[in-house]
């Protein structure tokens, strides 16, 4: 036990991101519960058995990352720019519907280009 307390004392004062594949979620569950301290704790769990799928699943997860910040960013700026023209009168409603119908279009839209993302190339490149 004096080893895992260590491993824990260490973790803790540690800046490093620990990473930890498992082959089933109850001993992942038993790991991250022994050795969790006051960070946050990801779980995600793969459908294949392959586990060169992490790293495609960790690129995949930073692609979706940026793409809900950059539709965050597009929808403040709508925001930003359209509700005080409308609270002024200079905004013709029919334009802000407009405006609105463009911003879920666009959101819509630029989360449609992560179906681009073109995963088996990075595990075609690590069997190699």
């Amino acid at each position: 036990m004096g080893a895992l307390k260590k491993k824990r004392n260490w973790l803790k004062k540690s800046p490093a991101v620990l990473a930890l594949v498992t082959p089933s979620i109850a001993q992942a569950a038993a790991v991250v519960g022994a050795l969790a301290n006051t960070r946050a704790v990801q779980r995600n769990t793969l459908m294949r058995g392959d586990p060169a799928l992490v790293a495609e699943a960790i690129d995949i997860s930073k692609l979706t990352h940026a793409k809900i910040r950059q539709n965050l960013f597009w929808a403040f700026v709508y925001n930003v720019v359209g509700i005080p023209l409308a609270a002024l009168g200079c905004l013709n409603p029919v334009l802000g519907g407009a405006a609105m119908a463009f911003s879920g279009v666009s959101v819509v839209s630029n989360a449609l280009l992560l179906r681009r993302w073109k995963g088996h190339q990075l595990t075609e490149r690590l069997a190699d």
